[in-house]
């Protein structure tokens, strides 16, 4: 067997790899170039690879609502995760009570409705304020007699006219009557009547002397209604609360901590809220620690109050809290919304000139709504913060080479 002309493609193709190259070699046997090497020698120098950049223009990134935001340090807690139940600030909750027996006449709101303090909620009707009212006149106008008759005996005395006796006696008098005016004042104010209605009681109608306003102790939203026209209200029985009224603008969290972990808890600490299903979150402030255990859960009650300025937090749901029960600076803290699982790794995408560059991270401790970043990310760096999976899905789609 001859075997002289392979020797001599052989040597042919040994010439011409060392003259131009592996490629060249692999050209001239047959050999197929692998994908690796043709897009090394595809791409320039430096270039980045093409899988791990989304190329899109400041145009794109406003439709696409995609939100930009700088990597930085930032302070990350340890947090102590409790659950919680949403209720009413004890101090805004009002009871409206009559302080009479009556009968409803008039009722000027119902439940659902936002009231501001000394509105007027409802009018009663009430023999009881009507006689209160009735001694009130009675007095004043006693009291007014009294007190020009002594004025005239004081000018009679001065003047040698009238004995000293006659003078004494009509002051004694006078002091009487301004004393049962006063008993009469003091009687309408227990009942609820205002300053300014009693003032104004020689110069209303009679017909409003046996009505009674009920007014609102406080701003808020009315919670309950517990009357209708014509009821019968007050004592002996019957019913003395009209109405309720809550303000939410803010509201307590009430908490359940166990004795192991109450040490770490103080009145003044920040506590995150969150609700299951709902993206939006709160920070509370710690203001109470009871001193009490439960008996049977071995827990300790914790409040937490949070503004509610927005009604999100409503009575009676029930939420996550974490209580933060120990601090420490990050260099580089991102929003956890900013990060995406490729291909099985965490990932963040940063703002180049082209776009967004996937950039694999590292993560360390989360805190809410931010996470620490340990590698693949420094600080100052530009990340989307939002709408992330937009750019993951644009990433994942086959390019026009595949």
């Amino acid at each position: 067997m001859d075997i002289r002309p392979i020797t001599v493609i052989s040597a042919f193709a040994l010439g011409a790899a060392l003259a131009f190259g592996l490629p060249a070699l692999q050209r001239v046997a047959g050999f197929g170039i692998p994908a690796a090497v043709a897009e090394r020698d595809a791409k320039p120098a430096g270039a980045p690879n093409k899988s791990t950049v989304v190329a899109i223009d400041e145009e794109r990134i406003k439709l696409a609502e995609i939100e930009v935001r700088s990597a930085g340090p930032a302070t990350i807690a340890r947090r102590l995760t409790v659950p919680g139940t949403v209720v009413p600030d004890a101090g805004r909750v009002a009871h409206v009570a009559v302080k009479l027996s009556g009968t409803v006449a008039e009722l000027h709101r119902n439940i659902g409705d936002d009231v501001v303090k000394d509105e007027i909620l409802a009018v009663l009707e009430s023999r009881e304020v009507a006689d209160a009212k009735s001694e009130y006149l009675a007095a004043r106008l006693s009291n007014d007699l009294q007190q020009d008759l002594t004025a005239r005996d004081k000018s009679l005395w001065e003047g040698r006219a009238v004995p000293e006796q006659q003078y004494i006696r009509s002051r004694n008098a006078a002091a009487q009557a301004s004393m049962r005016l006063s008993i009469a004042r003091q009687k309408l104010l227990a009942l609820g009547v205002r300053e300014d209605e009693i003032g104004a009681l020689p110069q209303a109608a009679d017909a409003l002397l046996r009505s009674q306003n009920v007014r609102a102790p406080i701003s808020g939203r009315i919670a309950e209604r517990r009357v209708e026209l014509g009821t019968a209200v007050g004592r002996d029985n019957l019913e003395t609360d009209l109405f309720v009224i809550v303000d939410l603008g803010r509201v307590w969290i009430d908490l359940s901590v166990s004795s192991s972990d109450l040490p770490a808890v103080k009145e003044g600490q920040a506590v995150n809220i969150s609700t299951r299903g709902q993206r939006e979150t709160g920070t509370a402030r710690i203001v109470f620690v009871s001193p009490l255990l439960d008996k049977d859960t071995r827990t300790a009650r914790v409040v937490a109050a949070i503004d509610n300025a927005d009604g999100h937090w409503r009575p009676g749901s029930f939420v996550t809290a974490a209580i933060a029960i120990g601090e420490r600076a990050a260099p580089v803290v991102a929003p956890f919304s900013a990060v995406q699982n490729v291909e099985g790794r965490k990932a963040v995408f940063v703002r180049n000139k082209d776009g967004f560059e996937k950039r694999d991270v590292v993560l360390g401790q989360r805190d809410g709504q931010s996470v620490e970043i340990i590698s693949g990310l420094a600080a100052g760096e530009t990340i989307a913060v939002s709408n992330t999976f937009s750019l993951k899905a644009e990433l994942s789609k086959p390019s026009e080479e595949d």
